[in-house]
């Protein structure tokens, strides 16, 4: 199934709320770990490394 909607972060840790206020969801935060991509479990939002950005990388 395609991703509702897919974010370009330069992190691995990342928070989603949905993005409706509202009308969201509880804040997650989300860990990709070793991945490059990462979904929301409650809206399925993609959260994606950006192009250039590896896993090391991303470890400040």
């Amino acid at each position: 199934m395609e991703a509702p909607e897919t974010l370009e972060v330069e992190e691995l840790v990342v928070r989603c709320d949905g993005g409706g206020g509202a009308l969201g969801h509880p804040a997650v935060y989300l860990n990709m770990g070793d991945e490059r991509a990462i979904d929301c479990p409650y809206c399925g939002r993609r959260f994606q490394l950006k192009e250039g950005v590896t896993p090391a990388a991303a470890h400040h």
